[in-house]
């Protein structure tokens, strides 16, 4: 046989060959880049998914966490990455859509520079305060704050909660001084420790210290009470109407990530979600599962870009 011809089979004999498909995604650990300390709740989130979806996508899921600046460092270095599938960002609803509303410029765009895989889930978020803090309402709150502004304050960790709490100011007519945390656990134990008046954080942190008691909850931002919260009213409830505010997180790529990594690292998040005792963890923390498109997850990025620009725009809000 002509040596050109065993060479052709040889080829094509490679391309097929078991060593060559193993080559295919994933075939090497995944990172997924968290933007804030261990501890958060997106911190708390992934490493619930991680195992599991390790399992299912045959690879090691690494939780790497690059804490500070609204975790615009984090979202930096994800855009920069090769686009190979390998580097991912845990993007919350902080960095993805309030980070532009508030920042005069940002070293990357969530839609230009990012393609979104999949949103994990959604959530509300909840004020809380100190047991020992002599408030037991959000109207009471409002009073204690305008009676000692010099003694008020909040924590924050993300734009998220800063720009949701910049809004609660400007709608109780109200003054909190802003003091900036890596985390929304680090927040809280603020709160606790009597550092911070209050805090607006993410359930995945807070249920479980609400349930034991360490810190007393005033309202959550959900249009209506959640059923894994009855107790807590919502804010319009409380007196503050306007003050609704759904929070996410997911998994983004950067852009130009081969279509085939971004279906198969989704296919492995759909199946995560799907298993019941993550349903079941994710309800504990009030966190509703999603798994959508990537079609349907940036129509939600973009509109949610629109919505926390007008937002920022009528309250006069900048962290710049």
């Amino acid at each position: 046989m002509p040596r050109l011809l065993i060479a052709g089979f040889l080829v094509v004999f490679l391309a097929v060959a078991p060593g060559a498909r193993s080559q295919e995604y994933p075939h090497k650990p995944i990172r997924i880049v968290v933007g804030y300390a261990a501890g958060g709740g997106n911190d708390i989130i992934v490493r619930v998914l991680a195992p599991r979806m390790s399992e299912f996508l045959g690879q090691p899921v690494i939780v790497d966490n690059r804490p500070g600046a609204q975790s615009i460092l984090a979202a930096d270095l994800v855009a920069r990455a090769t686009p190979d599938g390998y580097t991912l960002l845990m993007g919350p609803s902080g960095p993805m859509t309030m980070n532009p509303a508030i920042y005069s410029k940002l070293p990357y765009s969530p839609l230009r520079d990012f393609a979104p895989i999949t949103m994990i889930g959604s959530f509300p978020l909840i004020l809380v305060v100190s047991p020992s803090l002599p408030v037991r309402t959000v109207k009471e709150l409002a009073a204690y704050a305008r009676s000692q502004p010099e003694k008020s304050n909040y924590g924050a960790s993300a734009a998220a909660f800063q720009l949701t709490t910049e809004l609660f100011k400007q709608k109780t007519g109200t003054q909190f001084t802003h003091i900036p945390y890596k985390s929304v656990g680090e927040s809280v134990n603020a709160v606790i420790a009597g550092q911070v008046t209050m805090t607006i954080g993410d359930p995945a942190v807070i249920v479980t210290l609400l349930k034991s008691g360490r810190v007393r909850g005033l309202a959550v931002t959900s249009p209506a009470r959640h059923p894994v919260l009855p107790d807590l009213p919502t804010m319009a409830e409380a007196g503050v109407a306007g003050m609704e505010a759904i929070i996410w997180t997911g998994f983004h790529a950067p852009a130009r990530a081969p279509a085939a990594a971004i279906r198969k690292f989704r296919d492995g998040v759909v199946r995560t979600l799907a298993l019941p005792e993550i349903r079941e963890r994710m309800a504990a923390m009030a966190i509703d599962p999603s798994g959508n498109t990537p079609e349907e997850y940036r129509a939600i990025i973009a509109a949610d870009i629109a919505k926390w620009a007008a937002v920022a725009k009528s309250a006069n809000i900048r962290a710049d």
